[in-house]
């Protein structure tokens, strides 16, 4: 059921943003009166699911879902469509209209995304508001759950990052995100500050791990899960217990309680813990291995803030302030998402290896039907779709943009074989790599 709902948004999240980025081509195409022959929703093959002719359009959808189309008379594009181009050039059609029009026509979809997503975010923070905690917040530090950044960056459970790359991380946030990015974070560890160097393939050691986030809050060592064939299982340790000392000697985090318990080896020790308000000792006999079998809970934003543990800011927006947050929040996740691609291009971060499809993406919208994030992640992916298809490559709307440049800075249009040949190759490209980034589909 889990990856019905996953891949039930990701369905409507893309008819949506498809139908919004077909339509923009197809406005612009109406505006200078240029004839639209076909508006799909996901591709027609062979046969469509629905069709109805409307004037001079055929609206329809598809049965594979891997996008949608519209089919401008006169235009290179992958229908192929070449005995239509061979035919004199009427005045509706696209080869007919000039540069500027044609270029406007080609950039209207990706026009439209940014539009859509920036529109998004403005809305969800009119109807949620914002919620973060802010990374002043963080007076314990940080606690490495993923033993990478400890090997290759030396951070260490209680640093406090002070600097990414120089700058000042905001909130807890960015400190998961400009990491990716850095070369050097400059921490403070019990008052002394150190300067630690990020690995160019940090992303690839981090795929390699096949674990969690680099890092969380640290937090007081709570249970969240027992394991049973463990002494925890054996015990009357409960779910949500809050481990707060080990024979009455304080420990306040997960890290804090390990290297105590280590210590007590063979020991039937005493494990004070809070439950509902009241504190209980519980009777624990400490294997060999030193090994107690239980897994810290992880506290939501919302819980570390109910359980006193951090202050988290909330900011509300009006109708007018919610838009230049909107957009301010648009250009930060296409920057993010422009530095995530040039790490990609880069073959020594290893990056590439985590390039994910379908399935990763239906991941991001989680196994519960939540509005706000449904509509977070449409607004994320909205921004990607116009990202990718300005990427100067035939077949997409950015390979169809530059040979409307070339024709506008040479006055000359370009050869309608070799654009032919540039279409069919693009198409290629994009096919291998769709399957490329598909192969985890297997594993959905």
């Amino acid at each position: 059921m889990d990856y019905v709902i996953q891949a039930g948004q990701l369905l409507l999240s893309i008819s949506i943003l498809v139908i919004l980025h077909e339509g923009g081509h197809f406005f612009a195409a109406k505006l200078f009166k240029t004839k639209v022959e076909s508006f799909y929703l996901f591709f027609n093959p062979w046969f469509s699911v629905y069709k109805k002719k409307i004037g001079e359009t055929e609206y329809g959808i598809g049965w594979l879902p891997l996008g949608g189309y519209v089919k401008i008379a006169g235009m290179i594009d992958e229908s192929m469509d070449k005995e239509q181009m061979k035919l004199p050039p009427q005045p509706w059609e696209f080869r007919s209209k000039p540069t500027w029009q044609r270029l406007i026509i080609m950039l209207g979809g990706i026009i439209v995304n940014v539009i859509v997503g920036f529109l998004i975010y403005s809305f969800v923070l009119m109807g949620y508001g914002e919620k973060y905690l802010p990374a002043s917040e963080l007076k314990n530090g940080i606690w490495c759950v993923n033993d990478v950044v400890t090997d290759e960056i030396g951070l260490k459970t209680g640093d406090k990052i002070l600097t990414i790359n120089g700058v000042e991380p905001t909130t807890f946030e960015d400190m998961q995100e400009q990491i990716f990015y850095a070369t050097s974070l400059e921490v403070d560890r019990n008052g002394e500050k150190i300067t630690l160097n990020v690995p160019t393939n940090l992303i690839d050691k981090l795929i390699s791990a096949e674990r969690g986030p680099m890092f969380l809050p640290r937090i007081p060592f709570t249970v969240g899960g027992i394991k049973d064939d463990y002494v925890a299982g054996k015990s009357d340790l409960k779910l949500k217990d809050q481990i707060v000392g080990v024979n009455n000697q304080e420990v306040k985090y997960y890290d804090q309680f390990k290297e105590v318990f280590t210590s007590l080896a063979n020991q039937q020790v005493m494990l004070n813990v809070i439950r509902d308000g009241q504190k209980v000792d519980v009777p624990i006999l400490v294997p060999d291995s030193a090994i107690l079998g239980v897994a810290p809970y992880a506290y939501s934003i919302l819980e570390l803030e109910q359980a006193g543990i951090y202050k988290t800011k909330a900011v509300e927006y009006s109708f007018f302030a919610a838009f230049p947050r909107g957009i301010e929040i648009a250009t930060e996740k296409l920057v993010n998402y422009y530095k995530q691609f040039k790490l990609m291009l880069n073959p020594e971060t290893g990056a590439y290896k985590g390039m994910g499809g379908f399935a990763t993406i239906s991941k991001l919208f989680g196994t519960e039907w939540v509005w706000q994030n449904f509509w977070e992640k449409t607004a994320w992916i909205s921004l990607v779709l116009a990202f990718m298809n300005l990427l100067p490559i035939p077949a997409l709307d950015g390979g169809h943009v530059m040979f409307l440049l070339y024709e506008m800075i040479t006055r000359r249009k370009p050869n309608e074989k070799a654009m032919e040949y540039a279409q069919m190759a693009g198409m290629i490209l994009l096919l291998a790599f769709m399957i490329y980034a598909n192969t985890d589909f297997l594993r959905f």
